[in-house]
């Protein structure tokens, strides 16, 4: 597969048309690669860099001429079907594999996984019925979190219990699905930060790690990530050696990243996520070689590049709409991406990203730019940190 000459070029399959399959497209320019990407709807945004083929999922015939073009596929999005990237195994390689992502996929087979592996997680219990819920609550406790086992994400398909009173409640909410989707509960981790492991492995087994990020959310969806995350050696070693050993048993290819809850020193694992990352957009400026990029190389069988970081970076989301990007621009280490999406409440349309050579320039950084367009409550927590 290594074509390395670029003649003929290479061509990336991308499952997935949002700002996740862009950004790649973007890194993936310098390499002379091509990107075909397949979403199922037709304005999907990495569509406005390369050519897209629209359809189901399930659309075998969709799904045969993107494997016809391709050759290799990824994935922007892991709620695509297993089914449909085993289809696509059978024809073309794919990574990550099929496996990797069926993992990522059900919560509860993610949560076993880590367990068998010692990554420690917070208690969890499979919910096939109202009385399953019931005795899972004597045993695990509240507060907790029922969850979908499938195709949950930025906090959709969760429903938290603060007392045993809910769960009538929350069984009104999710207990239809109990037997689609299938259900977990989670006890709920009263935790003193977020932080997530942002992770590459290649073809070969080669393992590369970002410094270990802290991340902050508002109503479930992403708000800031700062790297490197204010925290000891030792912690960052044991957080990278989990993400390691997760990787290593999926065989994992590609960049992926793992979710921890941080308390009293101890490290709880969230969830992993098959793909590039979120809190990882910080790594385009501010490491040696960006999540994308390297997402790339791995699965292209390329050597992987350093991870080490370019000073300190503060990521922003913008979710929602776009604010003024003067006062980012105006920022020597100022960095702005606009995903070209339209408007709309809790939709992520944007980034910016801050650098700079020390914590307390960044510190000032982010207190100019939340001043200049009035997200005072978003930089604040992270100001906070670097202190």
């Amino acid at each position: 597969m290594n074509k390395h000459s670029g003649h003929p070029m290479t061509t990336v399959g991308i499952l997935g048309g949002g700002q996740l399959a862009r950004m790649l497209a973007l890194s993936g320019a310098p390499l002379g690669l091509r990107f075909l990407v397949m979403d199922t709807v037709a304005d999907a945004c990495a569509g406005q860099f390369a050519p897209m083929i629209v359809g189901d999922w399930r659309d075998e015939d969709a799904l045969a001429e993107f494997a016809s073009k391709i050759d290799v596929a990824t994935f922007d999005f892991e709620n695509v079907p297993a089914e449909s990237a085993q289809w696509l195994a059978e024809r073309v390689p794919v990574f990550p594999s099929p496996r990797a992502l069926a993992v990522a996929q059900d919560r509860l087979a993610e949560k076993t996984l880590f367990r068998e592996l010692g990554i420690p997680v917070p208690p969890f219990a499979a919910i096939d019925s109202r009385d399953g819920l019931d005795a899972a609550l004597a045993q695990i406790g509240t507060p907790c979190i029922l969850k979908t086992r499938r195709l949950g994400y930025d906090g959709k398909g969760q429903f938290r219990l603060k007392t045993l009173a809910d769960a009538d409640a929350a069984w009104d909410a999710l207990g239809a699905q109990a037997t689609t989707v299938g259900l977990i509960l989670e006890g709920f981790v009263a935790f003193e930060k977020e932080v997530s492991v942002v992770a590459v492995r290649g073809r070969d087994g080669e393992f590369r790690a970002w410094p270990l990020t802290q991340n902050w959310h508002v109503d479930g969806v992403l708000s800031a990530s700062l790297a490197p995350a204010p925290s000891t050696p030792e912690v960052e070693s044991r957080a990278i050696t989990y993400a390691r050993a997760l990787a290593d048993a999926l065989d994992y290819v590609g960049v992926f990243a793992l979710e921890l809850f941080c308390r009293d020193g101890e490290l709880l694992a969230n969830e992993l996520a098959p793909r590039v990352h979120n809190s990882g957009h910080w790594t385009i400026e501010g490491s040696e070689t960006s999540q994308f990029q390297n997402h790339l190389r791995a699965v292209l069988g390329l050597p992987l590049g350093a991870t080490r970081m370019v000073g300190e970076a503060c990521m922003l989301n913008w979710i929602g709409e776009m604010p003024d990007a003067f006062a980012v621009l105006a920022e020597p280490g100022g960095h702005w991406h606009d995903y070209g999406k339209d408007a709309r409440k809790g939709r992520k349309v944007g980034h910016a990203t801050l650098r700079a050579d020390t914590p307390q320039e960044l510190a000032q950084t982010l207190a100019r730019v939340g001043k200049a367009l009035g997200r005072e409550s978003q930089v604040e927590p992270v100001i906070a940190a670097l202190r």
